[in-house]
This record gives structure tokens, C-alpha cells and sequence, in this order.
């Protein structure tokens, strides 16, 4: 499909089969994630990689809501940054997650992003401190979010071309 089919048939996927990841597939994810874009071209993002179930299982649990479909998703790819290293590690692993969901279209499988930057228990416990416990990661990175990834478990319509806000759009 061309990019403007690709953008338009790119939805967020909760629900997936157990068939797992290929490989190749998790190669070409990663490919794109290492492709994108950054700020004066650090390319300082980090990526972990989790099929262990029981590992996802207990990121899924990181935060209060949003996160627990994660538990079914047979891949996760945690997106990393130093903020001390690059002020831009927000920007540029967003634009890396993206990178990410769109390939994940283009294969075929559905994922969805999840949002732990700046998100936590209601005990105050940081989303951030939870993942960073469960996979081992240095203090000097932070988690801007989760990816859950799999073979679609449910049908989404395209977006709906009608919905679109051009009112949001200023030209000058």
C-alpha cells in the first residue's frame, strides 16, 4: 500500500492472536525505530525488546490504566532516552515509536503505544521506576513508552476521511 492508504488503515490494536513475532519481523520494526529522525543526529534512543510473558505481564501493571492489554501482546518494544544526554529524547523516541507503529501496519500486525512517561501508580510510584525494575535498566535512562505488538486480534475500520479536522488547520 501507498503511504496515504498506509497512514489512513494505521490503527491502534488492543487485542491480539498468541501467534508469535517472526524474527524478521522484529528486525524490520527495529529497522524502522533505528531510521528515524533525531535532533542534530544523536540517535540516542535505546530500545528493549520483551517476549517473555511473564516480564509483560508485569510492565502491563506499571501504571494504574491504559497499560493492561499489554498482558496479551506477544511482543514489547520499551522505548528508552537520557534525558541528561539529549534534550530532545521525548521528540526523538516519539518519532521512533512511530516509526515503529506504522511498520507494524505495513506488516500486517497491529500495536499500540503506551504512554509511561510521566504516568505511575496511585501509590506515586512512577511507571518509569516499575519498568526500569522489571528489565534492568540504568538510571541515567527513562521509559517514554511501551509498545505492544502482535497479529491483529480484531478488525478496525480505516479512519473515516470525513472526520478529519481541517478546522484545526490555520493557512496564513
Amino acid at each position: 500500500m501507498d503511504f496515504k492508504e498506509l497512514v489512513q488503515q494505521r490503527r491502534s490494536h488492543r487485542k491480539f492472536t498468541e501467534e508469535e513475532i517472526s524474527a524478521e519481523d522484529v528486525q524490520l520494526l527495529l529497522r524502522a525505530a533505528l531510521m528515524s529522525p533525531t535532533s542534530k543526529g544523536q540517535r540516542s534512543w535505546q530500545f528493549v525488546v520483551v517476549d517473555d510473558k511473564l516480564k509483560i505481564e508485569k510492565m502491563s501493571d506499571a501504571k494504574e490504566q491504559g497499560s493492561q492489554f499489554l498482558k496479551e501482546a506477544p511482543l514489547c518494544i520499551v522505548v528508552l532516552g537520557d534525558p541528561m544526554q539529549n534534550d530532545c529524547w521525548i521528540e526523538d523516541g516519539s518519532i521512533a515509536a512511530y516509526s515503529i507503529l506504522l511498520q507494524a501496519e505495513d506488516l500486517g500486525l497491529g500495536a499500540c503505544w503506551v504512554q509511561m512517561r510521566a504516568r505511575g501508580l496511585n501509590d506515586g510510584t512512577p511507571a518509569n521506576t516499575v519498568i526500569r525494575g522489571i528489565l534492568d535498566i540504568p538510571e541515567n535512562l527513562d521509559v517514554l513508552c511501551v509498545i505492544g505488538i502482535g497479529h491483529k486480534g480484531m478488525v478496525r475500520q480505516p479512519q473515516n476521511e470525513e472526520r478529519l479536522k481541517w478546522e484545526n488547520v490555520k493557512v496564513e
